[in-house]
């Protein structure tokens, strides 16, 4: 009997785990954050996608931060039936992909780094920073994850907006409303 691969695919602000054979969890990823982590005991296995570094400062609840995304997931791993001190951790993602725009790419990844080595966690393998955005598939039962890059397409932010700011040229007597 073979498997069928069956895709789930989450956004920014979202996680999902699962220990169905043959699942596939996906994202696409710039300067957001994924963290795939598995239990090859349990063969479960999950994956978030943050948007923003540490903690929301309003309320500390909101999933679009690194840190509640993380305590999320991991709460829910340990729910199911796997063990903290067997997690193994691989990071993605954390990309400047617009030139112009702040580091946050960097900020999310170091804040990822940062968490997982505070909270000791095993660290099994990294893919983050640089300029690519990047698409992700994770396999929670085996662990696998494949990160395929995009060719990096520079976009000037300071040009791009003084472009469209520039207004439409009139080339006939008649002005449309």
């Amino acid at each position: 009997m073979s498997l069928v691969e069956t895709k789930k695919h989450i956004v920014q602000g979202q996680f999902y785990v699962s220990e169905i054979p043959g699942e596939v969890i996906s994202t696409i990823l710039g300067s957001c954050v994924a963290a795939c982590l598995h239990d090859p005991k349990t063969r479960l296995g999950g994956m978030n996608h943050f948007l923003l570094p540490g903690s929301d400062p309003n309320t500390n609840r909101n999933i679009k931060y690194g840190a509640h995304s993380m305590e999320q997931l991991i709460n829910a791993l340990l729910r199911r039936g796997a063990a903290r001190n067997r997690l193994e951790v691989q990071l993605f993602g954390g990309a400047n992909v617009v030139k112009g725009l702040s580091s946050i790419g960097d900020q999310n990844a170091a804040f990822a780094r940062d968490f997982v080595q505070n909270e000791g966690f095993c660290l099994t393998y990294a893919d983050l920073g640089g300029v690519n955005g990047r698409r992700l598939q994770f396999s929670p039962t085996t662990g696998r994850a494949v990160s395929v890059r995009f060719d990096s397409v520079p976009i000037d932010i300071d040009h791009h907006i003084s472009k469209s700011r520039q207004p439409n040229a009139v080339t006939s007597g008649v002005e449309l409303f």
